[in-house]
C-alpha cells in the first residue's frame, strides 16, 4: 500500500490518507456544479446533453489522474467555466463555427500546449513573474472565488444603479449565508473536513427549504449516456482553407487557458505554502501543466471545451491536501459520477458558497508577503487582485498587473529588474488590446 501512495507523492511520514482524501472529496463536491452547468452551456452551441455530461465527467477524471500520478500535486481539472461560455456562444453563435470546428480549435490548442510545456515554454513563463504579482495573484484569486460564491448563493445581485448589491433574503440566500457561518465556526474550532461537513449539512437543510430539489423519480443509479453523438466530431476544414479568424481563435484559446492555468497553479500553490520560499518556484509545475495540456487534448477528442485545472481545488488544499491522494479522490469521483450523477447533480450551488468564500478568505494571507511600501510593487499587485474579481477573470487579472508593472519599472528607470522574457509578453499583452482597435 505504502509503494502505490509514494506514486502520488504521499508520506505516511508527513501526510494522511484521510486527511488527503477528505480534502478530494471537499474539492469534489466544490466543483460538481459543472457536471450539471457544462451541458447545459454546449448544448446551447447544439451538442447532446447527455453525452456532453459523459464527456465533461469522463474528460475530468482522466486530466486529474494524471495530474495524481505524474505531477503528484492535489489539483483538479475538468471543463473549464468561462472558456466553455466562450467555445458555446461566441464561437458557435456569434461567430458561425459549428460545434465540430470549435473542438478542432480545442484540440489543436490542446497539443500546442503540449508541445509548449514539453519544451517549458510554460514554465519559463511561470518563473518570470515576479515573487509579488505571485502573491497577488493568490490573493487576487481569493476575492474572485469568494465572489463566485456570494453570486451562486444569491447574496450578491447585479445592480443597474451600483453594478452590485446585496441579494434579498430567501431560502437559497439563508443555506448560502449560513453556511458561511457554519463553515466559519466549524474552521474557527479547527474541525478536520469542516468545508465538506458544512456542503453536507446545507444541501440537507436546503430540501425543506426547497432549495435542494430532488427529482421526480429519483434514482441513486444510473447509466452512463453514450458519448457517440459528440466524440471524435472534429472538423479541420478550417485549417485546411488558413481562415485567419479561425487561427486568431485558437490562439485566443491558448490565451484564456494558459493564463487561467497559471494563475491558478501559481495562487493556490503559493497560499498554500507549496512554493520554495525563496524563489516562489513550485516543484513539478510542468508535469502540473502536462496534465492540463492533455486533458485538453482528451476532452476535445470526447467532446467537450477545454480542460483546465481548477481554482475549487482551492479548498481541498485548504483541507489538508498536498500529495496526488487527494487528485486522484478527486478523480475516482468523477468516474462514480457516471453512474451517480443523480446525488452529485442534486447538491445545490447555495450549499457549496461557503467553500468558496471561505477559502478566499484564507488565500488573502498571502497579501502579508506583499511589498505595499514601495510604490512600484504595490500598485501592480493592487491591479492584479483588484481586476480579476472585477473583470471576472483570472487571465485578466494577471495581464494588467503585469502590463503595469513592466510600464511602471520602465518609466522610473528601473528597466534592468526586467528579465527579456518580462518585455516579451507585454508586449503581447498589449498587442492583445490593441489589435481589436486595428
Amino acid at each position: 500500500m505504502n509503494k502505490f501512495l509514494s506514486l502520488l507523492g504521499f508520506n505516511p511520514a508527513i501526510h494522511s490518507v484521510k486527511v488527503e482524501m477528505m480534502a478530494g472529496l471537499t474539492t469534489f463536491l466544490t466543483m460538481s456544479y459543472i457536471l450539471a452547468v457544462n451541458p447545459i452551456i454546449l448544448s446551447d452551441a447544439g451538442m447532446d446533453k447527455g453525452a456532453v455530461f459523459s464527456a465533461t465527467v469522463i474528460s475530468a477524471a482522466i486530466a486529474t489522474m494524471v495530474m495524481a500520478f505524474y505531477a503528484k500535486m492535489p489539483f483538479a481539472l475538468a471543463s473549464g467555466m468561462g472558456i466553455n461560455a466562450f467555445f458555446a456562444y461566441t464561437l458557435v453563435i456569434v461567430m458561425g463555427y459549428s460545434w465540430q470546428q470549435a473542438l478542432a480549435a480545442v484540440l489543436v490548442e490542446g497539443f500546442v500546449f503540449i508541445l509548449l510545456t514539453v519544451f517549458k515554454v510554460r514554465e519559463a513563463i511561470v518563473n518570470t513573474i515576479p515573487l509579488n504579482i505571485r502573491y497577488s495573484i493568490s490573493v487576487g484569486i481569493g476575492l474572485f472565488i469568494a465572489f463566485i460564491g456570494l453570486k451562486n448563493g444569491g447574496l450578491v445581485v447585479a445592480s443597474e444603479a451600483t453594478m452590485t448589491a446585496l441579494g434579498s433574503w430567501n431560502p437559497t440566500t439563508l443555506v448560502a449565508a449560513g453556511g458561511i457561518l457554519l463553515g466559519a465556526i466549524l474552521m474557527a474550532l479547527n474541525v478536520k473536513g469542516g468545508l465538506f461537513y458544512t456542503i453536507i449539512v446545507m444541501t440537507l437543510i436546503g430540501i425543506p427549504l426547497g432549495v435542494t430539489q430532488i427529482p421526480e423519480g429519483f434514482t441513486i443509479l444510473s447509466m452512463p449516456q453514450s458519448l457517440e453523438p459528440v466524440a471524435f466530431h472534429i472538423d479541420f476544414s478550417r485549417f485546411i482553407t488558413f481562415d485567419i479568424e479561425y487561427i486568431i481563435v485558437v490562439a485566443t484559446l491558448l490565451f484564456m487557458d494558459l493564463f487561467d492555468t497559471i494563475g491558478t497553479l501559481v495562487g493556490a500553490a503559493t497560499g498554500a505554502g507549496m512554493a520554495d520560499k525563496q524563489t516562489g518556484k513550485i516543484h513539478n509545475l510542468n508535469k502540473a501543466l502536462m496534465a492540463d495540456a492533455i486533458g485538453t487534448s482528451v476532452g476535445a477528442l470526447l467532446g467537450t471545451s477545454t480542460v483546465t485545472t481548477y481554482v475549487e481545488s482551492t479548498t481541498g488544499i485548504l483541507e489538508g491536501g498536498r500529495t496526488g491522494l487527494t487528485s486522484l479522490t478527486v478523480a475516482l469521483l468523477f468516474f462514480a459520477a457516471l453512474f451517480f450523477s443523480p446525488i452529485f447533480l442534486m447538491i445545490p450551488s447555495a450549499a457549496t458558497t461557503s467553500a468558496l468564500f471561505l477559502v478566499g478568505v484564507m488565500m488573502l494571507r498571502a497579501i502579508m508577503h506583499i511589498d505595499f511600501i514601495d510604490f512600484a510593487e504595490a500598485m501592480p499587485c493592487f491591479v492584479t487582485m483588484l481586476m480579476m474579481p472585477f473583470t471576472a477573470s483570472i487571465s485578466e487579472g494577471i495581464v494588467l498587473g503585469m502590463i503595469s508593472y513592466v510600464i511602471v519599472r520602465v518609466c522610473t528607470g528601473r528597466y534592468k529588474e526586467l528579465s527579456a522574457v518580462m518585455y516579451i509578453l507585454t508586449a503581447f499583452f498589449v498587442l492583445k488590446y490593441i489589435a481589436p482597435l486595428l
